[in-house]
């Protein structure tokens, strides 16, 4: 299998799980600032894990992340309508962390200087 088709395929089943979470799927469950941030697909694209990013307490993550496992059949068969595959994979979600890394590494470097700062 191509990289190239791998790569397409990936970036359409983002665009079509981000619109269903965001339009489609009115689940309260699902907190009100979650995005797809990626798609990795097996070379054979029979498996996909898709990264999402959660904006709340970790009791909303945990919540938002059970509500999408178990909507994942719902996805995958809209995966399937939007997408013409041989076979749509099967797909779990992954939480994506990169965001808060990101916001911990700055409140870093801000203290260092600040206390480069005191000195």
């Amino acid at each position: 299998m191509s990289l190239n088709r791998s790569r397409r395929v990936a970036g359409e089943m983002k665009k079509v799980v981000g619109r269903l979470i965001s339009q489609e799927i009115k689940d309260p469950r699902i907190a009100s600032l979650t995005s797809v941030t990626g798609v990795e697909l097996t070379r054979d694209l029979r498996y996909a894990t898709i990264h999402v990013s959660i904006y709340g307490d970790e009791a909303e993550k945990k919540q938002t992340m059970q509500t999408l496992q178990r909507a994942s059949g719902f996805i995958r068969s809209e995966i399937g309508k939007s997408i013409r595959l041989r076979y749509t994979p099967e797909i779990t979600f992954a939480e994506d962390r990169s965001m808060e890394y990101g916001e911990h590494i700055d409140r870093v470097l801000k203290s260092l200087d600040e206390d480069n700062r005191g000195e």
